[in-house]
């Protein structure tokens, strides 16, 4: 009973960090690699465009909810023990900070190495010398005149829609000769032209260019003929995104999505960016009608939506600026001849994007649609590529004759307008396609094929931790697993046959989904580790997530860590889980790892009294994961592919390079690599892809991963820490 008393609240508010502001401190981590100076110039400003359109999402969906909370009244606190209120508070401060320190690294830090490295950004037009205003004013009669409409606002024409995310010019105009009765206009500038207008070289080769709103305000009297200008000044808008769907009221949940979507461009307005210096009776006219308040606007040193950064990035020419674009090597197990199902029989495939070519996992889609003996192909959709081969691939194999079942994911952030021209295309080919479920979003990433064989029927699975999307495969890095395991097969059948028809199976034999069963899963084995610890035996977690929010799970690693587990934690972005309380978090140690590609794949590791387990998925460690998706976690059991997997979390463990580590004043530093050699995790996979290429299958794995620092040790010996 005293043991008892002594227990720690493992729910204390101080022990956690609001989701918000820990979402800032990665947004942080992104802008870090943007002042980096080790990095090339291009991959630089790469950086500073993401962190740019992070913000822009994060207002539109996270701000936008803790406003409409307030605007409820709505006061329950958060488990850091914040309430919304307090929330937004301490966000609008934190964000006007990281704006602040965007733009100092543009202005300070990125603008004068391009201009050493032979770019000149023109920042505004009177700097335009005669010859480049001669070309700018010719630029906007031919390309940019006709493409705009100016638009005045009178007791006529009522104050126009601002459309989410627009970059606009609005001026204070008054009438040629009529007084001084100041008039507001504005005109929108066209997303359809280029951002960057790059101007004739000069005679020393030097490349310059201006941005477009720059074109517009120096020529935009031409669109208000009988006006004098007083003041034009560019200004961007940020709406409220976030969709309210009324899943059990819609008869068409695709209708009724198609007209949320239109709503998200009229939504509550919740940020104003303008540029520095504004004329403020302009100002005025805008928050008036825009009905916004002062500590919602960010008044700009620079350009607004600074995501342009990422056309730049793409401006030929500066190549050597550039990190070298890497190629996804093949992957040794599908080279040679046969069938794509001949090569799984022959043991389950272990696929590593983008370090291994995603091609594989089209070509499963592909053969299976062209294979006579294929009956049917099954598949869930959460997000694809512009011109998916896996779509074209699916509607290949309904035509001819194969039964095809595809979920398509309508609520996808985003993602929906992309998503219902592919469910419509689809169920145009002869697919039977589902739109999801009910409350829920289907986000697991599973592929089934069933097949005729000799010996009777076959299921093929292909299970990953990203989405089937041929384009982000090249950027994200992501697992996935090919088998033929007939338990896997059994259950895959079972996750459709849920999905279609609400038929939930009694029990799984290798598969763990979200929302009914997954949580308690990944609970019961945490559990597990803390009873090994307490008995004295060998106990030790590594989880590789995206995000970690959920109290319950942080409840758990809480204990465990009381009870002497050792844990590591691999978070790219939220953490709300702090590190070194005493009694609580001393055996818990979090990094974070942002390069090149973006760290996308859930790997598990849990020690299991020296017989380790291996699980891999689609979840975080969210609430909306846990509790309000559909997802699934898959294990790892053939040793060989086991001991890879542990590789790749050891090298992780180890990166000194990319990775950050969460300090016990909540705080991310970079690793501390004095004395030691320099690993760059990312570099080391793209590095030992290319000599598993070269090398061949057998020899890259004939190799033993000998990790140089134990992955996971007992709980009562030293540890890497």
């Amino acid at each position: 009973m005293a043991e008892k008393e002594k227990r720690p609240d493992f729910k204390n508010p101080q022990y956690y960090t609001n989701r918000e502001l820990s979402w800032i401190l990665f947004n942080l981590r992104v802008l870090n690699e943007a002042r980096d100076k080790t990095i090339p110039l291009f991959e630089r400003l790469k950086f500073l465009s993401i962190t740019a359109s992070n913000l822009d999402e994060f207002f539109m969906i996270r701000v936008a909810s803790l406003k409409d909370m307030v605007a409820v009244k709505y006061e329950k606190p958060d488990m850091a023990g914040m309430t919304p209120k307090e929330q937004l508070a301490e966000l609008e401060k934190a964000t006007h900070e990281l704006v602040s320190l965007q733009y100092s690294t543009y202005s300070r830090s990125l603008l004068p190495l391009l201009e050493k490295n032979g770019l000149h950004v023109i920042q505004a037009h009177e700097d335009l010398t005669k010859r480049e205003s001669e070309y700018v004013d010719r630029y906007f009669t031919d390309n940019v005149y006709p493409v705009l409409t100016p638009m005045a606002v009178d007791s006529s024409r009522p104050f126009p829609l601002i459309r989410n995310k627009s970059l606009n010019i609005g001026a204070l105009v008054k009438k040629k000769g009529e007084g001084k009765e100041l008039e507001f206009a504005t005109v929108q500038v066209p997303s359809v032209l280029p951002r960057i207008v790059e101007l004739p070289r000069s005679l020393d080769g030097k490349r310059s260019v201006i941005l477009l709103e720059e074109v517009i305000e120096k020529n935009i009297e031409k669109l208000f003929l009988s006006y004098d200008i007083v003041c034009a000044y560019p200004f961007r808008i940020m709406r409220n995104a976030d969709l309210t769907i009324e899943e059990d009221e819609a008869a068409d949940l695709l209708k009724e999505i198609e007209r949320q979507l239109k709503k998200r461009q009229r939504g509550k307005a919740i940020r104003l960016e303008v540029e520095d210096g504004i004329d403020e009776r302009l100002l005025d006219i805008i928050k008036r009608e825009l009905k916004i308040e002062e500590e919602e606007i960010y008044r700009i040193a620079g350009p607004l939506d600074l995501t342009f950064l990422m056309k730049m990035y793409g401006m030929e020419g500066f190549g050597h600026l550039k990190t070298p674009a890497y190629v996804p090597q093949p992957v040794p197990e599908m080279e040679g001849t046969g069938s794509i199902f001949e090569k799984i029989q022959k043991g389950d495939i272990l696929l590593f994007h983008p370090y291994q070519t995603f091609t594989p996992v089209v070509e499963f889609i592909q053969q299976a649609s062209r294979d006579p003996q294929v009956l049917a192909i099954k598949q869930t959709l959460y997000r694809v590529s512009g011109n998916s081969p896996i779509i074209a691939a699916l509607a290949q194999a309904a035509e001819n004759g194969k039964q095809v079942s595809v979920l398509v994911e309508l609520k996808a952030r985003f993602d929906e307008e992309n998503n219902i021209v592919w469910a419509k295309m689809l169920e145009k080919a002869g697919c039977h396609v589902i739109y999801g479920l009910v409350g829920l979003k289907t986000h697991s990433k599973i592929t089934l094929v069933v097949r005729r064989e000799e010996d009777g029927i076959a299921r093929y699975v292909h299970l990953g931790t990203g989405n089937y999307n041929d384009a982000t495969a090249k950027l994200y890095t992501d697992m996935g697993l090919l088998t033929c395991s007939e338990a896997i097969g059994e259950d895959a059948t079972a996750v459709f046959n849920m999905l279609s028809g609400y038929s939930e199976p009694l029990n799984w034999n290798k598969l763990s989904v979200a929302p009914l069963w997954l949580k308690d899963k990944f609970l019961s084995l945490i559990h597990r580790e803390t009873e090994n610890a307490r008995q004295g035996r060998k106990a030790g977690i590594i989880a590789k997530i995206n995000s970690l929010c959920d109290q319950d799970m942080i409840v758990a690693l809480y204990e465990a860590s009381a009870a002497g587990v050792k844990i590591q934690l691999i978070v790219r972005g939220i953490c709300c889980l702090r590190v070194g309380i005493p009694g609580v978090s001393e055996n818990i140690k979090v990094r974070s790892i942002v390069g090149n590609f973006l760290e996308h794949s859930r790997i598990f590791y849990f020690e299991n009294d020296g017989a380790p387990e291996i699980y891999m998925g689609s979840a975080d460690w969210m609430p909306r994961n846990l509790e309000r998706r559909v997802e699934i976690l898959f294990p790892v059991e053939k040793e060989e592919l086991k001991q890879r997997i542990i590789h790749v979390l050891d090298v992780q463990l180890r990166d000194n390079v990319k990775a950050n580590v969460l300090t016990k004043d909540n705080i991310y530093e970079k690793v501390d690599r004095r004395g030691k050699e320099r690993l760059d995790s990312q570099e080391t996979f793209c590095r030992e892809a290319e000599e598993q290429a070269s090398g061949g299958q057998e020899a890259y794995y004939n190799r033993t991963f000998v990790p140089e620092t134990h992955v996971m040790e007992s709980s009562g010996s030293a540890s890497e820490f």
